[in-house]
């Protein structure tokens, strides 16, 4: 509900404004946001428990309108998770551990934003995806290809990545009610010769879906809130802490993190090789390369790409998806490793390196463009989220 004025009625009519059950957005001036002099009402209401958004600036009250529409359509929305046994795998000791994997996780999901975790076959999936012929993923690849920009790789393994994007395309279909999709890529990597990474690129440029590395649902679930509500430019990666040591160095095989003033204030951030995922409209740069990670098919491959360096906040969802923690930080620069597996990563300078350690909610991250605190913390309000700052 839109009060496009507040008048002194509102301090006499507290009840009927309560039992309205649905957000309310104040919006009073002809800019597109609150005026000063509802400042009394609105503090008045918030003391009787009568909540209410007013945003003062026109991006927030956007803002705040895409957030309302998501918070709709939420209810009848479905993420796609391709994936057959994710628990057991190439690198089952790591992935056992992961809470998006567990039905309760699932569960907790639908119970508090309405969408839905439909699982299909990742092993039908990759052999659909081979038995595409060549001269279809061959006529995909002539329809980007003035954009897309591929690095030097076999013919073979560009193929194979247009033929598991088209068998991607074709299982989802054109059902609006997909907003996401996800693939156990790496753990679950023998099913398929190649990697999903073109395919979210492109499958995002098409129709804004949202993509999950590894079927990470949780991860999946912060972007999409985010993305939807803020319309910035962001991504899932790994977190490195510097403080993590060796920890985190083996992982990666690099003998060193970069050389920055207070290093334990740092962060690698880099995901199969590379930044991570991103799609060519948020990037600087952008090549899709062959792969880099050797739990992958030879003929896979990991997008090389770049989000601009300055302001960006990490956020992810909490286990119990009650709680929304960001950090605002900085993206001060890229590190190169050849011959690691951390050919491109960036550097993220955080304001409190041991608060990170102490209240991260995982490996997984989403990094998104900007400082957008106020915003983030009305869309907790609407959606019932606590939004902790680490600082």
């Amino acid at each position: 509900m839109i009060y496009p004025q507040m008048l002194g009625d509102a301090f006499r009519h507290v009840e009927a404004m309560r039992v309205l059950d649905r957000p309310r957005l104040v919006i009073t001036s002809e800019f597109g946001t609150m005026a000063m002099w509802d400042w009394e009402i609105l503090r008045y209401l918030r003391e009787e428990g009568v909540e209410t958004f007013a945003p003062y600036e026109l991006e927030a009250a956007r803002t705040l309108c895409r957030a309302l529409g998501l918070k709709r359509e939420l209810a009848g929305t479905r993420f796609v998770v391709f994936q057959d046994d994710p628990g057991d795998g190439m690198q089952a000791s790591i992935f056992k551990r992961f809470y998006w994997w567990e039905e309760e996780c699932t569960q907790r999901i639908l119970d508090r934003f309405g969408v839905r975790i439909e699982h299909r076959s990742f092993r039908a999936l990759g052999e659909a995806a081979k038995g595409i012929p060549d001269a279809e993923a061959d006529a995909a690849w002539e329809r980007v290809r003035e954009r897309t920009r591929l690095g030097e790789m076999p013919e073979r393994s560009r193929r194979a990545a247009f033929k598991l994007y088209l068998a991607i395309k074709g299982s989802l279909g054109d059902d609006p009610t997909i907003g996401g999709a996800g693939i156990n890529c790496l753990n679950e990597s023998f099913f398929s010769d190649s990697t999903p990474c073109l395919a979210w690129n492109l499958l995002y440029e098409e129709r804004g879906l949202t993509w999950g590395c590894e079927a990470d649902t949780v991860s999946m679930l912060t972007q999409h809130l985010l993305h939807r509500a803020l319309a910035a430019p962001l991504m899932m990666t790994n977190l490195y802490p510097f403080l993590m040591g060796q920890a985190a160095l083996k992982h990666e095989r690099i003998a060193a993190f970069p050389d920055v003033e207070h290093p334990e204030h740092h962060v690698l951030v880099a995901h199969c090789g590379y930044l991570g995922v991103l799609p060519e409209s948020m990037s600087t740069t952008w090549t899709l390369r062959q792969k880099v990670l050797a739990i992958v098919d030879d003929d896979a491959t990991a997008i090389d790409a770049r989000l601009p360096e300055g302001p960006v906040t990490l956020a992810k969802l909490s286990p119990s998806l009650g709680t929304l923690s960001i950090i605002e930080g900085e993206l001060v620069g890229y590190a190169q490793y050849p011959g690691s597996d951390c050919l491109n990563g960036g550097v993220i300078r955080v304001p409190n390196g041991p608060a990170l350690m102490e209240r991260i909610s995982s490996h997984h991250a989403i990094v998104m463009q900007g400082h957008r605190p106020t915003e983030i913390r009305m869309l907790g309000r609407l959606f019932g989220m606590t939004v902790e700052e680490v600082v």
